[in-house]
């Protein structure tokens, strides 16, 4: 397998690249939640890892930092891929992250609220997710090869493909 060039995506950042000798990467996934979006037909991939659910938590941070929650930065990233000549029809949407960390207070349970605004973000959009890696305790990495369109998800030790 050729090595392929990592652009990392960084905690609430997100990254749209065509470029086929890259791949998309981000570390370190506890309740955070990394969205891979693929366009097969123009080889074309976008990744998002975001914090929060919701922007109605933080409107002035959501400002500033909009890829930090689900709904501003999933709605920016798909209308930037979009302009780029993205057709959701075609696109092969998988997630990863979600996990219950233990942080924060009793019964915030931030990983599953994560993954719910991302559904309802996707519903809202009219598109299906392919396949998912959520929930449990561990933390993830998730890597989007743009030549493929491969997501693989690396959790203790072990390596799924969706």
């Amino acid at each position: 397998m050729q090595l392929k060039q990592n652009i990392i995506v960084r905690v609430s950042d997100a990254r749209i690249s065509q470029n086929c000798e890259a791949q998309l990467v981000t570390y370190s996934l506890g309740s955070c939640i990394a969205v891979s979006l693929y366009d097969p037909g123009l080889r074309i991939g976008a990744m998002i890892h975001y914090q929060l659910p919701s922007s109605d938590m933080d409107p002035e941070r959501a400002r500033r930092d909009p890829f930090m929650f689900a709904d501003t930065g999933l709605d920016l990233l798909i209308g930037k891929l979009l302009e780029k000549g993205g057709d959701k029809k075609r696109l092969s949407v998988k997630a990863a992250g979600g996990a219950a960390m233990n942080t924060g207070p009793k019964g915030f349970d931030i990983g599953k609220r994560n993954f719910l605004s991302l559904r309802k973000v996707l519903w809202k959009h009219g598109i299906m997710m392919k396949a998912h890696d959520v929930g449990g305790a561990s933390p993830r990495n998730m890597y989007l090869d743009i030549e493929t369109g491969t997501v693989r998800v690396k959790s203790g030790g072990a390596e799924n493909r969706l």
